[in-house]
């Protein structure tokens, strides 16, 4: 894109790669040099948690509170009792109204470590699209609003299209997703003046319908901004590590856990994540993404303590940087690592290292860790573990006891 913007949020965007389209680069940008531009990311309430690849949208949502404009995070407690069919082969599981409001009060959490809400003109602020989904007449909604779309427009959409042509079923309910986000953007723009919408590049369907609805009710001029998809540079989806998905609640995920993923970065990502995931000057990323050999690790604590201590604070960072560096170079047990507490009861007839590699959440099944062992990257107290069918009891937990998957991850079992 040959586009050079004026405003500080577009050229932000550019310069750190997170843009993949635009409704109207150059009427966007203008809007952004006149005037604090209310924008909004939504997000359903599918999971307890987000993980890390939403974290791409929530930094967006923060360059634009820190170049002077008004953040809106959008919690789909209307939008998550249909789900959205995007790029999915099946319908997602309905959940109760109830779960939603849980997962809700979870997501809030997140948000809080990356955006300032209050009252004032660029202060962030959480809507929730139940507020004006709930209450819709059926019949009202589908003359006022649903004359608007064309059925054959809908069809032409890749989410919808690569579902129907692989003759996957796509149910009504979740037909009607992208008529709510649409309608999303329309009664925000009307409540909250909100002239932006942006989202991941597989909602780019969706918010053109957003942008054209809001033009067709009330003649108004809004815009879309989509982010790419981030995948690393061996091909995989952002928010996955070997045991599962990256979580940024801390409950769910540990700080130091969080921490270890960043420094596991492969080294051709490293220049392109400090860009994403933290606040460090363009020249310093490139500069440290360009080292070689035993330098992108260090780049590669940089990269995790500065990605954590946005999420976690900057102590926290620190004490996974500590514990890390007393595992790895010291050969020690780091009090931070993450950490099973096991029952004397569990131990009855002895536990299985298998079973106790999967509870670490080193191994994604009993399958996973049986290939670990017979290909030596189980290691227990850094004693490379050859037996699939060991088992320990009491004894051998007197004390606590280091688990290590390849070279990287580690967990502590011990006795509670």
């Amino acid at each position: 894109m040959a586009y050079h913007p004026r405003s500080d949020f577009l050229r932000v965007m550019f310069e750190r790669g997170f843009v993949a389209d635009c409704t109207d680069y150059q009427a966007l940008d203008e809007a952004l040099l006149n005037a604090v531009v209310p924008a909004y990311i939504g997000y359903d309430a599918t999971a307890a948690s987000l993980h890390v690849g939403h974290l791409v949208n929530i930094m967006v949502l923060r360059w634009l509170q820190k170049t002077g404009h008004k953040p809106i995070t959008l919690m789909g407690g209307g939008t998550t009792k249909v789900g959205d069919p995007s790029f999915r082969s099946d319908e997602r599981p309905l959940l109760t109204p109830a779960k939603i409001d849980e997962n809700i009060a979870g997501l809030k959490q997140v948000f809080a470590k990356y955006l300032q809400y209050g009252d004032g003109p660029g202060d962030a602020i959480m809507l929730n699209n139940a507020e004006w989904l709930d209450g819709l007449n059926y019949l009202d909604f589908l003359r006022d609003i649903g004359r608007h779309f064309s059925v054959n427009r809908m069809l032409s959409f890749e989410s919808v299209k690569s579902r129907l042509d692989r003759e996957q079923s796509l149910s009504f309910l979740e037909f009607n997703y992208m008529i709510l986000q649409a309608y999303d953007f329309l009664e925000i723009n009307r409540r909250y003046g909100c002239l932006l919408q942006m989202g991941g590049s597989d909602q780019w369907g969706n918010i053109v319908n957003g942008v054209d609805l809001t033009r067709r009710v009330i003649d108004r001029e809004v815009y879309g901004l989509t982010t790419p998809l981030l995948t690393t540079s061996d091909g995989r989806k952002m928010g996955k590590s070997a045991s599962g998905a990256v979580w940024l609640d801390g409950d769910m995920l540990s700080s130091y856990e969080f921490w270890q993923f960043w420094r596991n970065t492969t080294d051709d990502d490293v220049g392109r994540f400090l860009k994403i995931f933290t606040e460090l000057p363009v020249e310093e990323c490139d500069r440290l993404g360009a080292l070689q050999g035993a330098e992108i690790n260090e780049a590669k604590v940089t990269l995790a303590n500065l990605a954590t201590a946005l999420l976690h604070g900057p102590e926290a960072a620190a004490a996974a940087e500590a514990t890390a560096r007393e595992v790895f170079e010291r050969g020690g047990i780091g009090e931070d690592l993450p950490t099973v507490t096991l029952r004397p009861e569990e131990l009855a007839g002895g536990l299985g290292i298998v079973q106790l590699f999967v509870r670490a959440g080193l191994a994604a099944s009993g399958k996973d860790a049986k290939r670990l062992i017979a290909e030596g990257g189980a290691r227990m107290n850094d004693e490379i573990v050859t037996d699939a069918g060991l088992r320990l009891g009491a004894g051998e937990l007197a004390d606590p006891v280091k688990l290590t998957a390849g070279r990287k991850r580690h967990a502590l079992v011990v006795l509670g």
